[in-house]
């Protein structure tokens, strides 16, 4: 569990709380996601590398340090992860925005790519690869394959809840592969819905059902 970091600042959890709540509308929802994701990477990022710099202020020279050029690559997972692109981007907004789309075949229940949009200098960048939920994590072992097999090499996975049996898919398959959330859950239902979880996070984010 090394490569697995909770984010449990107050603002955080609170406002996962809200999220949660089955009586939070599709507006207050997106605007919640959106915020979390936004807090969430503060601490996806808080390994990036810095170089000194000289700034001239109104009062003088400066001593400072400034991020060292490195590339950023956001990557939600199709269609929930859209939910978290704005905050990330809000934070870093020259990262580049990529989109990958899966669907489960019905006999072979594996994912499925229908679509799939990187930035061409893939290989350069540090990529977060974002979805809300991490459940059985199908879906992510196979989005972290594509991007690996097209040159990525630097991903970490961010979401907002986690079921131990979606880490444990992500770490066995993709050992490498640091994982953030704000809350780790109790388990999947029969269903491969995350208990207590907060539901589909496609459908009250774009409030379908």
């Amino acid at each position: 569990m090394s490569k697995v970091h909770v984010i449990d600042h107050p603002l955080v959890q609170h406002k996962m709380a809200i999220i949660r709540d089955v009586r939070t509308g599709p507006k207050e929802f997106r605007e919640l996601v959106d915020e979390v994701a936004l807090l969430m990477a503060y601490e996806v990022t808080r390994d990036m590398a810095l170089e000194d710099v000289e700034v001239e202020t109104p009062m003088g020279m400066a001593q400072c340090r400034m991020i060292s050029g490195k590339k950023i690559g956001v990557i939600p997972i199709l269609r929930a992860g859209l939910g978290m692109v704005n905050g990330i981007i809000q934070l870093i907004p020259a990262a580049k925005v990529g989109h990958i789309g899966l669907y489960r075949d019905p006999e072979s229940l594996q994912p499925v790519e229908y679509y799939c949009k990187l930035p061409t200098d893939i290989g350069e960048r540090d990529l977060i690869v974002v979805d809300p939920m991490l459940a059985t994590g199908g879906s992510a072992v196979a989005a972290i394959r594509f991007i690996k097999e097209k040159g990525g090499r630097n991903i970490k996975l961010m979401v907002l809840i986690a079921a131990p049996e979606g880490i444990a898919a992500v770490q066995a398959a993709h050992p490498d592969v640091e994982i953030f959330t704000a809350a780790i859950d109790e388990r999947l239902n029969e269903f491969g819905y995350i208990v207590p979880g907060l539901g589909d996070a496609g459908d009250r984010l774009f409030g379908t059902k």
